[in-house]
């Protein structure tokens, strides 16, 4: 009998603090909402924010004379980080674009004489991606301040701050995609 009551009691201490837990969790949870609303939501903010880093960098395409998207160089800076033997379709896996506007993307890229767009030998499916020379002088003149501007980016942060700020955006991401 005794074992029993011991038990009950567990039980009930068990019960009052999952409901202290879920009483901070909804406060915290309550707080959160209203932050969220104070910004105009999270999607607006994030957006905001994107858009300055975006306008930073077209900025500075203008200031060197370089007509140029934000998509455009994404994806002329990746096929240069990837290589000689990069693929259309690792440029599509590789930067969250889907085909079509990779493929649009990369028609523009081509056509401005960035880059060449052929067969692989023995591979008809795949089309192969190399920048020309004068795509390499567009990574070459763009690239010391692109490096400015990521710096420019992390300006008064530590690296803690840095790994909170990588940790909150996958837990959104997270959050969504599940």
């Amino acid at each position: 009998m005794k074992l029993v009551f011991f038990t009950l009691s567990l039980s009930k201490c068990d019960i009052r603090t999952f409901m202290f837990r879920q009483a901070q969790h909804d406060k915290k949870d309550k707080y959160m909402l209203n932050r969220i609303d104070e910004i105009s939501g999270i999607g607006l903010h994030l957006d905001l924010v994107l858009r300055k880093v975006q306008d930073a960098y077209l900025q500075k395409f203008k200031e060197l004379e370089i007509d140029l998207t934000i998509e455009q160089w994404v994806i002329l800076y990746r096929i240069y980080q990837l290589g000689e033997n990069v693929s259309q379709s690792d440029i599509v896996k590789s930067n969250f674009r889907n085909r079509a506007t990779t493929s649009r993307v990369i028609g523009g890229l081509e056509r401005k004489g960035w880059i060449s767009k052929t067969r692989f030998d023995g591979d008809l499916k795949r089309f192969k991606l190399q920048l020309t020379s004068k795509g390499k002088a567009v990574i070459a003149a763009i690239e010391p301040h692109a490096n400015l501007l990521r710096k420019q980016a992390i300006k008064g942060l530590d690296n803690e701050e840095f790994e909170t700020f990588l940790k909150v955006l996958d837990q959104i991401w997270e959050n969504y995609h599940t």
